[in-house]
Order: C-alpha cells, then structure tokens, then sequence
C-alpha cells in the first residue's frame, strides 16, 4: 500500500511539530518535528511506502527521546541510569531510549564517571557526609560499582577528615550530659553519615581534647582571679 500525503498541518500546542495527513485520512498518520519533516521531504503530494512510513515513526521516536534527554540534562548532570529512568516515565520505546543514550554518551554529554567524581566531592565539601554514604548514593543514581568506588576512593582523606571534625566539634557542643554518651552519640551519628570508623573516632576525639582544653582554660582563667 502506498500512502500519499494529503495535508500538513501545525500542531496548535508546539510549532515546532507537524501533523501528517494521508490518503484523505480526517487524523493524522504521524506527527512528526520539523527537522524530519524537511529531512524527509514531507509535503502534500508525496508518496511514503509503509517502509517509509514505519521508518520515519522509528527517527522521530528517537528525536523525541534524545530532545527529551537533552532538556532533562539541562536542569542537572544526570547519570545514564537516570535518563533511562525518566524517558521510561515518558513511556518511550526502550530502543529509542538507548538510542538517546548511547548518542548522548557519544557527544560526551553523559559521563559517568565525572558524574560520579564531581558527586562525590561535592557531597563531601557541602552535604557532610562520608565516602561511604556517597558511594551507596552514586549507585541508587544508577552508577555501576566500579565506577562509584572508584569516585569514593579518590576523595581527598583530609578533607574527609576534616568535614566529620567540624561536625564532631559542632554537636560536641551543642550536647548535654556525661562526655561517654556524647562520644558514642557522636560517633554513631558520623558512622550513618558514612564516615569510616576510624575518621569517626579520630573526629570524636579530637572534638573532646578541644572541649576539655577550652574548659581547663576556663577554670584557669577563674581561678588566677
């Protein structure tokens, strides 16, 4: 069967889209954006096999999906993984949807593994939380596990241990009652923030060696008066 195309249209709600009429149909065949319609010649009077046809539904499900991605990227990076997950949300065919990735990851606008290094060190400097809790939060985004632990262990360790000694310092201070239970509040809390055990400790520490040098200063200064 061949289709002739017997109008064309502009969609009311994107102008940037067309809808194909074929063979007097009063729906349209197709919908299609603009740039396919100039790629593929579609005005009145052509005729489209159904080879065509399918061929030309298959490029601008692709279009959509990677149109998609593109604008989805361009409110935050984004891993592989989450673009997958949100054109699925869009109910997009999963052969368009790996078409839009694999061309996005081609063009350098998915990248894992940057992704997962910017992450990381932006959770560690600004969220206060430990390369352990990062990297469990790389791979509920989608990046494999390679990838994530090598994002985690590449963070700067004095860095680490710097974020858990200000936090440390700051509950220390903010807490009442025996330093024991402060210190293993403390440290529990540095631990679910995914401080590794021996920052937490060490941060601990330091935060009851400056509270109990800041208070014998205290006394000192009471009692030379």
């Amino acid at each position: 069967m061949i289709y002739t195309i017997t109008s064309v249209e502009s969609d009311s709600k994107n102008r940037r889209r067309y809808h194909i009429y074929v063979n007097g149909g009063v729906e349209p065949a197709l919908s299609v954006h603009e740039d396919l319609l100039i790629r593929y010649r579609l005005f009145k009077g052509v005729e489209l096999s159904p080879e065509a046809l399918a061929e030309i539904i298959r490029d601008d499900n692709r279009y959509r999906a990677y149109a998609l991605a593109v604008y989805y990227l361009g409110l935050s990076p984004r891993t592989g993984k989450e673009i997958q997950r949100y054109l699925s949300r869009k109910e997009l065919e999963e052969e368009s949807i790996a078409y839009a990735v694999d061309r996005l990851k081609q063009e350098r606008l998915i990248d894992d593994a940057d992704y997962a290094e910017r992450f990381a060190k932006s959770r560690l400097r600004a969220g206060g939380k430990g390369r352990l809790l990062i990297k469990q939060e790389l791979k509920q985004r989608g990046v494999d596990r390679g990838t994530a632990d090598a994002a985690a262990a590449d963070l700067d360790q004095e860095t680490e241990q710097a974020a858990a000694d200000r936090i440390a310092e700051k509950r220390w201070r903010s807490m009442s009652g025996e330093s024991f239970d402060k210190y293993r509040k403390i440290a529990q809390f540095l631990l679910r923030r995914g401080f590794p055990g021996e920052v937490a400790k060490r941060a601990v520490k330091r935060a009851m060696t400056e509270a109990s040098a800041e208070l014998d200063d205290e006394q000192s200064v009471w009692l030379d008066n």
